[in-house]
């Protein structure tokens, strides 16, 4: 049989495929990203591969109630995935290596093993003992819960036919190839070709696929971003690698939101769920510190109290430090800049650092209250009053605006304990029906910082 060979030319940064050497990318801009690849078809390959044609069908006359969501068990992984998993879907999991992806999606199948529904998992890069060993260590060693270590594409769908697994695991996608195609292992053309076909397998069969993908040094996923256009889930495994928690996070969900986190816990024997992460984020804070300040954020549905920390130092450089751990730095420069024109703070020769606790990433606009009573305290090196949160948005003129979902940002706050929290003056009649706690609207930055730092009579007697 005839085999075609032909040379394309592929970009590593977006995938476009040309059939001529590029040095700039028409579709993404990117200079020298081409890769060359060999390609190798026999004729009659996609009457052998090809799928029968369907006749288009009306949106309202097709039945989904067999496209149910089914609960994991994990009800931090469930929130995230945006209440279950769907069947057929194709979710792209990444992070930094030993973060806890491969722990945390063999407790998925284990738990899907317990209530019944099959688990395979496929791992390229451990063989089937050493699996078992850390499943072992896991106690994820359920019955109907299948293993194999294999990385040819093919063989990985013929197993997958013959099991008719609920879900599985691919770990990891970059060490799947397709024999038919001349890239190694990892290469955008053997990426992008192994996850089409995988996209295509659990569309057709109903069957959840997980794939694994390892991330670059800014922390996407390795590989052309047309993978991540091709799966119907992102997910990112977050925090730091020697610390205990993790945060599970959604960058892209057909099926949920994208706002939604889960929190978890590593311990000896693998991923926890943490059911109160304010509780625990707070747990070692330390309120009478300058620069301290509690903030209470937003994550999809769930309100979430965490520590924002800022420290203000004289700097002994010509350009003074900028420097933000869970925070945007841009966002950062913006602020201090307000704090400057507006309440006439002289930072522009102090070195500012900020410090979301327990690697937590701050990026809705109700934090920016936080942030700027946390950066005065320091500078006038006076701590925040005890049992006080802020939440707000902070304008340009100085004007602190309103933010969504209030009530629970304040309910969350009094279930914690605090007596007093600064909101938005604007925001003061939609959490007035709550009870046991101060609030204190706000109108600018001045105000705000005047009331977060001020001492009860008590404190000024002692």
């Amino acid at each position: 049989m005839k085999v075609k060979r032909k040379i394309v030319f592929i970009c590593q940064s977006c995938g476009h495929e040309s059939g001529k050497w590029f040095g700039k990318c028409p579709t993404c801009g990117e200079w020298n990203t081409a890769v060359e690849e060999e390609r190798r078809r026999t004729p009659d390959r996609w009457v052998e591969n090809g799928r029968e044609l369907r006749q288009p069908r009306r949106l309202a006359d097709i039945d989904s109630s067999e496209l149910e969501r089914s609960d994991i068990g994990i009800g931090e992984f469930d929130r995230v995935l945006g209440g279950g998993l769907v069947p057929g879907g194709l979710v792209l999991v990444g992070g930094d290596p030993g973060i806890g992806k491969s722990t945390l999606l063999l407790q998925v199948l284990s738990r899907l093993a317990e209530s019944g529904k099959a688990g395979f998992y496929v791992s390229g890069e451990e063989s089937e003992s050493q699996t078992r060993m850390r499943a072992g260590r896991l106690g994820a060693l359920a019955g109907e819960l299948y293993v194999s270590c294999e990385t040819d594409v093919n063989v990985i769908l013929n197993q997958l036919s013959e099991l008719k697994v609920s879900a599985a695991v691919i770990d990891s996608i970059q060490t799947v190839y397709n024999p038919e195609l001349t890239g190694a292992p990892g290469s955008v053309g053997q990426i992008r070709e192994c996850g089409l076909r995988f996209l295509n397998f659990a569309k057709a069969h109903s069957t959840a696929l997980f794939l694994v993908g390892h991330v670059t040094k800014e922390g996407a996923v390795a590989g052309p971003r047309v993978l991540e256009h091709m799966v119907d889930v992102v997910l990112y495994l977050e925090g730091e690698r020697y610390q205990n928690y993790r945060v599970l996070r959604a960058a892209k969900n057909r099926f949920g939101s994208t706002n939604e986190i889960g929190v978890f816990e590593m311990r000896e024997r693998g991923l926890v769920e943490v059911l109160d992460p304010s509780r625990v984020f707070l747990s070692e804070r330390d309120s009478t510190a300058p620069g301290s300040v509690v903030v209470s954020s937003i994550e999809g549905t769930r309100p979430l109290l965490v520590e924002l920390q800022a420290l203000v130092s004289r700097s002994g450089y010509s350009f003074p430090q900028r420097a933000a751990t869970g925070y945007d730095s841009r966002r950062l420069s913006v602020l201090l800049a307000v704090l400057e024109k507006r309440m006439n703070l002289n930072l522009a020769s102090s070195d500012v650092f900020v410090n979301v606790a327990g690697g937590i990433k701050l990026d809705e606009p109700g934090s920016d209250l936080g942030l700027v009573v946390a950066v005065a305290s320091s500078y006038r090196n006076v701590p925040v009053r005890t049992h006080t949160a802020v939440a707000g948005e902070v304008g340009l003129g100085g004007e602190v605006r309103r933010v969504t979902q209030i009530e629970q940002r304040v309910k969350e706050a009094t279930k914690l304990g605090f007596e007093r929290i600064i909101i938005p003056s604007g925001s003061l009649s939609d959490a007035s029906s709550v009870e046991r706690i101060e609030i204190v609207g706000a109108t600018d930055v001045r105000s705000a910082v005047n009331h977060a730092l001020e001492k009860t009579k008590t404190e000024k007697r002692t």
